[in-house]
């Protein structure tokens, strides 16, 4: 990708995104990083985790330069690919050329030469191992048959080792790879040279199981079962990680699957079907409903409702109509629209969101394994410590093999086998307790944030709210007669008769009044001369009354204005942030009903539970104030400035968070829309609610599968016991060499001895990471129950079922905090 932008000083600002490959760790990210660095003027950042870089540099820079320089460092580099590459049928772009949104799905598996090394090393260690640390399996010959076993593990399958450490000593450079393709080698070929030229090749050797320490010219002794084993643990530790690192992309691919494929253009009068990319500026497309709305654009003709849901997490349909601004991959719910287009590929509302979730992944700094930090010390210092070991033999006229056997010793006691088990298990055993618990743990990467994590930012609509409109309650008007005329009519006539009405609308706010008349009186009778008013409401025919149901507009209209009461209702119910809607039958007003999008019965003992884990909670939603003050109420959140952050829009949501960084905030972001995603990827720990879009899933570090709050406090407790129990493996991995390094210098360690200790510290770590299946879900008091609707001609704090609702609207019934969205191109709802 290359873009080209101003400073203020009128100097041109050309930033370029290269692929990198053959990075092996994050010392790797880093050592190009410094490199591209080097460059005069040249700002780079190297992210492990996508696998690219972002550069940018005043006056514009060579592409060419930077891929010599990251050559030069040892890697390779991908030139952007041409613009016009991006935009393929079918797909919205984004301006990346190497993006992970960018091309096809056809790209090779990275995991797949992983997964075929480490299938082949387990097959081919158990039985070498085996026969090593079990006497009574040493048939005679077993070593060479040992050695016929091991041959292909330390060869074909540590190939990746060998090659990383050999391109890093090439360059001067030292890291993990260097230590394990040193000991992997340094055993291997001292048990060739003990079969060989040694007493081990003779038949009937064995190693008997003895933990002496004993002074010896080791060339009876082989170490195969070291090499193959160390491979094979290694092996395993890469495979996840790059399985986990193979999802860094997926979250650019699904929000670019949002967008239409095709798009019916009118041309010269006719109606032409043409794949998205040919579509132009200033062309007329017809949007039917159902469909998805093609590109950004302005209505030329029609009036419908649309749903934004996937793009902007709001649960409520705005209404359009001709002038109205409209955003590509949002659902057309409603009536046929005309649309002008006026934004197309990379210019769209959905590329640039596509381009947010980008950015922040790539501007996020790179985690730093705590291995590869503590290897950048321990490797130079061991490789020193061996090359030291034997020239002190060699001078004390030890003999060579003395000495050779002490220096190949240090080398083996401290490959790091357990330090290849310590992340690894730690984050299966983490992690597969958490799926049980609905909690998705996406890699080691992610564990750090969550230890120094003091702020959590919620989301509302799907995060603690339901996502979905709900009847909540109900307003009768005093002294209005019932059917048989003798009766006030109570609710549940009005629910019959309005459910019944708008059972025949596919409307989500009629849906919801039908949803709850169903569940109130049961089933509901048939309709007669149904016809859906735009803008305004529905009208038809049940049980033989003439029944409205719609804005006070609508009833207006038709000379049945609301009485004072139902005014006053619908006043209070708006200003809460409620939707009201007015029912009428027979020439006069009966009822106002009141949906809302409810909160969660868990969300404030969810709130609580954070509070307790020392987290600031934030709500941040695009609704209004009004509504967003009474969820922080209801929920348990303070209502301050800080806290409490209402009206954004998705940009916006990024630069809230931003704002908490910039505060010196770690943050932690909960979030379900595809709006959230780029807030998700930019805070140091997101979120993603698994009742939500893929977008936002696939751009957040921990996904809660079960879409209960609760779960958010559950993963950061998990996660941080995870981390520590990572670090405490790290700790005695690193502790069981260093403790046995001064024996092997000293030539006292014995072969069982390092096998025994090395078995040994791969067992703890292993005993140690077991012990997060006993990780358990903290509940507290069962949830409360939702009320039914109560039987009273009111709607207050305590009629409702301990939801609140932000603004929705039927077919036209916007909420005016709403209206002013629809006509101002740059504001989303």
């Amino acid at each position: 990708m290359s873009t080209t932008a101003t400073t203020t000083t009128g100097a041109a600002i050309t930033e370029i995104e290269l692929a990198i490959g053959g990075m092996t760790c994050a010392s790797c990210a880093n050592r190009i990083e410094r490199r591209l660095n080097k460059i005069d003027g040249v700002t780079a950042t190297v992210n492990y985790a996508t696998e690219k870089a972002r550069v940018s540099a005043p006056g514009g820079v060579d592409p060419a330069v930077l891929v010599a320089q990251v050559e030069a460092a040892g890697y390779t580099a991908d030139l952007p690919r041409p613009p016009a590459a991006d935009l393929e049928p079918g797909a919205v772009g984004t301006g990346t050329g190497t993006g992970a949104g960018a091309g096809a799905g056809a790209e090779p598996d990275p995991t797949r030469s992983l997964r075929h090394r480490l299938i082949t090393s387990i097959v081919l260690a158990v039985p070498v191992i085996a026969m090593a640390m079990t006497p009574s399996l040493q048939f005679t010959n077993w070593q060479w048959y040992s050695l016929a076993l091991a041959s292909p593990v330390v060869t074909w399958a540590a190939w990746p080792f060998h090659r990383a450490a050999w391109t890093n000593l090439r360059h001067g450079a030292a890291t993990m790879d260097t230590l394990i393709s040193i000991g992997v080698s340094a055993a291997f070929g001292w048990s060739l040279y003990a079969l060989q030229f040694g007493t081990a090749g003779t038949p009937g050797m064995t190693h008997p199981f003895e933990l002496t320490i004993a002074r010896g010219d080791g060339t009876g002794n082989i170490y195969l079962e070291v090499a193959a084993g160390v491979t094979t643990f290694i092996l395993a530790g890469r495979y996840f990680e790059a399985r986990a690192k193979r999802q860094a992309g997926a979250a650019l691919r699904a929000l670019l699957e949002l967008g239409a494929k095709d798009v019916a253009v009118l041309r010269d009068g006719a109606e032409i079907r043409i794949p998205i990319s040919q579509l132009a500026v200033g062309e007329r497309f017809v949007v039917r409903p159902g469909e998805r709305i093609a590109t950004d654009g302005v209505v030329d003709e029609g009036s419908s409702a649309v749903d934004a849901s996937m793009l902007t997490g709001e649960s409520v349909p705005v209404e359009v109509a001709p002038g109205d601004t409209v955003t590509g991959a949002t659902v057309n719910a409603g009536g046929r629209l005309i649309v002008r287009a006026t934004r197309v590929g990379a210019d769209t509302q959905l590329a640039q969101m596509a381009k947010l979730v980008e950015d922040a992944q790539t501007g996020k700094a790179a985690a730093q394994r705590l291995a590869d930090r503590i290897s950048g010390v321990f490797v130079p210092v061991v490789i020193a410590l061996a090359a030291a070991t034997l020239a002190f033999w060699l001078g004390a006229d030890a003999g060579p093999a003395a000495a050779f056997t002490a220096a190949v010793a240090v080398l083996i006691i401290a490959c790091p086998c357990a330090l290849g088990l310590a992340t690894p298990t730690a984050l299966l055993v983490g992690t597969g307790r958490g799926a049980q618990l609905g909690i998705l743990i996406k890699g080691p990467e992610v564990l750090e944030s969550t230890r120094r994590v003091d702020t959590i930012v919620l989301d509302k609509t799907g995060t603690i709210t339901t996502g979905r409109m709900s009847l909540v309650g109900i307003h009768v008007a005093a002294g209005t007669a019932g059917t048989a005329g003798t009766a006030e009519a109570d609710e549940t006539e009005v629910l019959r008769l309005a459910g019944a009405l708008e059972n025949a609308s596919e409307h989500p706010i009629a849906a919801a009044i039908a949803r709850g008349a169903h569940e109130r009186v049961g089933d509901l009778p048939d309709v007669e001369q149904f016809t859906n008013l735009e803008g305004l409401g529905v009208q038809g025919i049940v049980d033989g009354h003439a029944v409205l149901v719609g804005r006070p507009a609508l009833l207006e209209k038709w000379s049945q204005p609301l009485p004072p009461d139902l005014a006053a209702a619908r006043t209070t119910a708006e200003t809460a942030g409620r939707t009201a809607v007015g029912v009428a039958w027979d020439g006069k007003a009966r009822a106002v009903l009141v949906v809302a999008d409810v909160v969660k019965p868990t969300s404030a003992q969810a709130v609580a539970q954070l509070r307790e884990l020392g987290l600031t909670p934030v709500l941040l939603t695009g609704d209004n104030t009004a509504v967003a003050r009474t969820v922080a109420t209801e929920t348990g959140i303070d209502t301050g400035p800080d806290t409490l952050i209402a009206e954004v829009l998705p940009a916006d949501k990024v630069d809230v968070v931003k704002r908490l960084q910039a505060q010196g905030k770690v943050v932690a972001m909960v979030g379900d829309g595809v709006n959230d995603a780029p807030a998700l990827a930019q805070a140091d720990l997101g979120l993603a609610m698994g009742t939500g879009t893929d977008v936002a899933i696939e751009a957040s570090d921990l996904t809660l599968v079960r879409g209960d709050l609760r779960a958010a406090a559950d993963a950061i407790r998990l996660s941080r016991r995870t981390l520590a129990t990572i670090k405490g493996n790290l700790f005695w991995a690193f502790a069981y060499n260093l403790a046995a390094l001064p024996l092997a210098a000293a030539g006292l360690l014995n072969p069982m001895i390092a096998g025994a200790s090395m078995a040994f510290s791969s067992v703890f770590v292993v005993a140690n990471s077991l012990r997060l299946r006993r990780f358990a879900a903290q509940v507290d008091a069962p949830p409360a129950t939702t009320a039914p609707i109560p039987r009273h001609h009111r709607d207050d704090a305590a009629s409702i079922p301990t939801e609140i609702a932000e603004p929705a609207g039927l077919p036209g019934q916007l909420h005016p905090s709403h209206r002013k969205d629809l006509r101002d191109p740059h504001r989303l709802p």
